[in-house]
């Protein structure tokens, strides 16, 4: 940790050992780069990068110009956390998913109020955690190999590292469509629903990147970085695609405007469409009491800032970990991969007010998020 101290001077990692790549952290003409490096794992996260992100970012605030995050192996900017290791954690009764949690909404906290620009570079597979690390920057810049998800209600988790904030701010009823039912937005959807704020060609990504660390002290402002970004957007096809929910998204405001989950089930039944039915389909396969808390998150967060919002997450990812569904959302869908989970409480009826408020209530003070 003590290494993380400091700034490296031009081109120097602060990582020195082969154990120790999972993130790279670079300072290269006062331009700060983050490089997730576990292509193998899609670039999960874990809480060994966590702990190295976190104190250099924060350094970087007064050190450098501005912050590009990137992920390696060109398949993934970051396709989520680690869950395996965190549900091991909460069945073994170890600190490690409290630890885990409460430093990703840290670092997500921060993300969202970093006093320098900072760019993520989302080329790939981007969810779950990878949106924590990307969303709530000033600058997202997606490409047409992104696939953006917040997939957690497969899992029996909720769409936490700051869901509760951003999805609800996306317009109409489209965060809550994609926060229920996992639903997968390429890269020019991002642009068109507020994930991304530029697009750009896949394999002109690293010349983008290479320009914007080659921009001078007196350029390096979000004016001199806007101008970039918007030159590479502009050469995109994918910046000219129409949205692939285009006209689904009266639907959705309609459907999923409803004050319940079976509200929005019965929409979906009465609506009676291919679509509505495959939807419909998608939601009897995920946890009952995931769809329900997420619900309430999301209404709750319509009206809370950043920090309120994870500091709501963080109770909740607590609860989830002690409770049965994620672990057995994990153990269905990523361990065994058997993809039938044993949801408890078993069906949406069973799903009591009372059962899913004891997610929202606090924790103890001393495991309480404080950011």
């Amino acid at each position: 940790m003590s290494s993380n101290n400091r700034s490296p001077g031009i081109g120097e990692e602060l990582q020195a050992t082969s154990e120790e790549q999972d993130v790279i952290l670079e300072s290269v003409n006062r331009k700060g780069i983050i490089t997730l490096n576990r292509p193998k794992a899609l670039n999960a996260l874990n809480l060994s990068m966590l702990r190295k992100i976190y104190p250099v970012l924060k350094e970087w605030e007064s050190s450098q110009k501005f912050v590009i995050i990137k992920g390696s192996g060109g398949r993934a900017f970051c396709a989520g956390g680690d869950v395996r290791a965190v549900t091991d954690s909460a069945t073994a009764g170890t600190d490690l998913y409290k630890d885990f949690f409460r430093e990703e909404y840290m670092l997500n906290a921060l993300v969202g109020t970093l006093h320098i620009p900072y760019i993520a570079l989302i080329d790939g597979i981007t969810m779950g955690g990878g949106v924590g690390l990307s969303v709530h920057g000033q600058y997202r810049v997606a490409t047409e190999k992104t696939v953006f998800a917040m997939p957690e209600t497969a899992i029996g988790l909720f769409p936490d590292v700051g869901g509760s904030y951003f999805l609800p701010r996306l317009g109409g009823r489209l965060g809550l469509f994609l926060a229920l039912t996992g639903y997968r937005l390429k890269g020019g959807d991002c642009l068109r629903a507020g994930i991304a704020t530029h697009v750009c060609n896949s394999d002109t990504i690293d010349f983008l990147e290479q320009d914007l660390i080659s921009l001078e002290a007196s350029d390096s402002t979000p004016a001199g970085i806007e101008t970039i970004l918007q030159r590479y957007n502009d050469l995109c096809p994918a910046a000219k695609q129409s949205f692939s929910l285009q006209d689904k998204l009266t639907k959705i405001d309609a459907i999923f405007k409803a004050d319940s989950i079976e509200g929005i089930i019965s929409g979906l039944k009465t609506e009676n469409s291919e679509w509505s039915l495959g939807i419909v389909d998608i939601l009897s396969k995920m946890s009952p009491t995931s769809l329900k808390t997420t619900f309430k998150l999301l209404v709750e967060g319509a009206d809370l800032d950043l920090q309120q919002c994870l500091k709501m997450e963080y109770r909740l990812s607590q609860r989830c970990c002690e409770t049965h569904d994620f672990i057995e959302g994990v153990r269905a869908l990523l361990v065994d991969k058997d993809q039938k989970p044993q949801w408890d409480p078993r069906t949406l009826a069973d799903v009591t007010d009372s059962y899913v408020n004891t997610f929202f209530a606090p924790l103890p003070a001393d495991r309480e998020l404080k950011l």
